[in-house]
């Protein structure tokens, strides 16, 4: 929706959030622009680098009860999610470059990283949010030193590490609405002068907020999670490190609930925050494990090699609900079984002169098991004999039939990359980067059987078959960077991204479902401005890019035979800019403001047979905002307090590419806040906190499923608030 059209009201309030000024994340704050991050796989300070990226303290998420990983879409600007399947395993969107797949065999186009270690399955994700150090969000194509699947950012979680010769550690418990339960710890301790260990770990149960009035059968949403952390720190001799760690998560709640739209039967008699669902007894399972080794090593005076090696391990299972009715009309089941292997090895120089570089290699090797089972009217009678059989899909096909696929599917990818920067002078530096990459996938033993829901075999629509893909690509950047004095930093790029081509996971019905979508590509141009004003008590951060889309993995599905194809669309085009604004006013008033503006437009395509040429991309709002203020309203003997409050806003946005009106999701804001006391000592805190402080009921997914008599929809969290104890030692 162009900018202009937006409402007078609707302008009211999106004033009122950008005055009120992102994040309240108060005492992890530093509006020197002296935060530390490693977007450039190097230290560097945040003001420094000249790129677009946002660094969220870990501190702060923990005291704002972030605990959601798509709950980082209300700090960022540009950053939108989508909960298709399912909350905590968000697909996001960045500068409205995301995916259109939703399958589990499926890799998003922004990259999620745990520690350095890319996540590519869904399977793997895990509980992340947990003894965060902080987050780095790195917009646009970041092709260089992350590779492919960037094409849009890349998103970096970075946890707490062992610290040597040190003995600490954290403990807290809340309670809160929808009988919420939650323990967080973690403890540092040294293993002689030379190793340490720490430990970390989170439990959390909620009841479901979505309230079933399906007799007998339990609350969607639900919240049932436990996840641990380990990290071994040693240090044998000066220049040499090693980090181990290792980490297991389980997610066993009751599964997301869908909120069908417009069913007049099935929503008849049930207020906003209430659902008639029969499958909601099926939990959805989550488990990960996870390995990985950091080693380091000064081979000279700066030069240091890095080694990065990881193994994971994953399964994820749910049972969708997709009508949301308690009557049987369309259901899907997911299951994903995932292993990955990589191994990232470079090399960095941080020389006194003007030339300094990145060098590397990464190769990875993932396996996935992937099984989808599409439930048409299954328990409905079609050949008039009493019970559910074979006969009645065959009567009905496919109606009264059930549509099960599976496939093993193996990707390997193989990287050489290097990035440099030379330094003219004091004030102008030249910066360049390449990554060649080679990518082989193999989708093995893909069949689909129809069976009715006795199990009885009708059909094999799409007998045993094979496919095989092979490309390379050459991705990088080369731009430059201008200091105006020592608090302005001009700077301009252009880059290369990519995404790897995928296998369809949606093949059901006939055999020319099965194929797969070529890689996808974005070349972008990007400008910007990094700032520090008010006696560096202030920064201002300015980019303003332009995206050239190639290509872009839609699924689309024929109408007649209802038979998905994963197909590329060949051009879009994305433009906008982004400010992000800190102000420490005073020592008792931190103000923060983030906007960002977007304007996307897919220029050739066709999906389902329409030509989608001037359509919109999903998940890409025309003006997005955050905004927050911290108060330090005591600091004395008896202790500190701190009142922080944010707000994040969204304009109008779709969620599928034919930009169907009906699924339009209206702009929206959510305000959170949080008053937080720590006594004098810091050992002892308590924080009372909320998040959507206006019980906004707003979607965070959506689908035209009409032909089923309704539409697919997801909504997001509602009011929720709590009180938070702990410890500090």
């Amino acid at each position: 929706m162009p900018v202009q059209n937006i409402g007078l009201s609707t302008l009211a309030l999106v004033t009122a959030i950008a005055v009120m000024p992102v994040a309240a994340l108060a005492e992890e704050a530093d509006t020197t622009g002296d935060i530390v991050v490693t977007a450039n796989k190097r230290e560097e300070h945040l003001q420094d680098v000249p790129l677009s990226v946002s660094a969220i303290p870990g501190a702060g998420l923990a005291k704002s009860r972030v605990t959601l990983t798509e709950d980082i879409a209300q700090l960022v600007p540009s950053l939108q999610m989508n909960t298709t399947v399912g909350h905590n395993t968000p697909i996001f969107s960045l500068r409205g470059v995301s995916m259109y797949d939703y399958s589990l065999n499926q890799s998003s186009p922004v990259a999620t990283y745990y520690d350095e270690v890319y996540k590519g399955s869904f399977a793997l994700f895990g509980v992340a949010m947990y003894d965060v150090e902080r987050i780095e969000v790195l917009r646009g194509p970041q092709g260089t030193l992350y590779g492919k699947n960037t094409t849009g950012g890349a998103v970096n979680i970075i946890s707490k590490t062992a610290k040597l010769g040190e003995t600490s550690g954290n403990f807290s418990a809340g309670y809160g609405n929808y009988d919420r339960f939650d323990l967080n710890g973690a403890v540092n301790v040294p293993l002689g002068k030379k190793a340490g260990l720490r430990v970390a770990g989170t439990f959390s149960r909620a009841g479901g907020w979505l309230k079933n009035q399906t007799a007998g059968k339990p609350d969607l949403n639900s919240v049932r999670e436990y996840a641990v952390r380990g990290s071994l720190l040693f240090e044998p001799t000066d220049g040499v490190s090693f980090v181990l760690r290792a980490s297991h998560s389980n997610q066993n709640p009751t599964n997301y609930g869908i909120y069908a739209e417009p069913l007049a039967a099935n929503r008849a008699g049930l207020t906003t925050w209430q659902i008639r669902s029969n499958l909601a007894d099926v939990r959805r399972e989550a488990k990960t494990s996870a390995v990985s080794l950091t080693a380091t090593l000064d081979v000279a005076d700066g030069l240091r090699l890095t080694s990065i090696s990881s193994y994971d391990n994953g399964r994820l299972f749910l049972f969708e609900d997709t009508d949301g009715q308690d009557v049987r009309v369309f259901e899907v089941s997911y299951f994903a079984r995932a292993k990955q292997l990589t191994q990232d090895v470079r090399l960095t120089s941080d020389f006194n002169g003007p030339v300094n570089f990145i060098a590397g290699a990464y190769l990875s090797r993932e396996k996935v098991f992937n099984s989808n089972a599409t439930y048409i009217t299954p328990d409905t009678d079609q050949d008039g004999v009493p019970g559910i059989t074979g006969a009645d899909c065959a009567a009905g096909l496919p109606l009264s039939c059930v549509f099960t696929n599976r496939f093993d599917q193996k990707k390997e990818s193989a990287a050489v990359y290097a990035d440099a920067s030379a330094k003219l002078d004091d004030r102008l530096t030249l910066r360049g980067g390449l990554r060649f990459t080679r990518d082989t996938g193999a989708q093995t033993n893909l069949i689909s059987v129809a069976t009715a829901l006795n199990g009885d075999v009708v059909a094999t629509p799409i007998p045993l078959t094979n496919l095989k893909y092979a490309t390379s690509k050459l991705t990088g950047k080369v731009g430059a960077d201008y200091h105006i004095s020592d608090d302005v930093m001009a700077y301009g790029n252009f880059s290369r991204g990519y995404r790897s081509p995928s296998f369809n996971a949606q093949a059901f019905f006939d055999s020319a479902e099965a194929g797969s979508a070529g890689s996808e590509t974005i070349n972008a141009t990007e400008i910007g401005l990094k700032t520090r004003f008010a006696g560096h008590r202030g920064t201002l951060n300015l980019a303003g890019f332009y995206y050239d889309y190639k290509n872009q993995q839609f699924i689309s599905v024929d109408p007649a035979t209802a038979a998905g194809h994963l197909i590329n669309i060949p051009k879009s085009r994305i433009f906008g800019g982004e400010a992000e604004l800190s102000y420490e006013a005073s020592n008792l008033v931190t103000l923060r403001t983030g906007v960002a503006l977007l304007d996307s437009k897919v220029q050739r395509g066709i999906i389902s047979g329409i030509d989608i040429a001037g359509k919109e991309l999903p998940t890409a709002p025309a003006l997005s905002l955050t905004g927050g203020v911290d108060l330090n309203l005591m600091n004395n003997d008896q202790g500190k307090v701190i009142a922080s409050f944010s707000g994040s806003y969204a304009s109008s946005q779709f969620f599928e590419i034919m930009n169907v009106g009906r699924l339009r999701q209206n702009g929206y804001a959510v305000f959170n806040g949080h008053v937080d006391w720590s006594s004098a000592d810091g050992r002892w805190n308590v924080s009372v906190w909320g998040r959507n402080l206006g019980n906004k009921f707003y979607s965070t997914a959506g689908i035209d499923l009409s032909g089923f008599g309704f539409d697919y929809k997801q909504w997001g969290t509602p009011r929720t608030y709590g009180v938070t104890v702990g410890t500090h030692f």
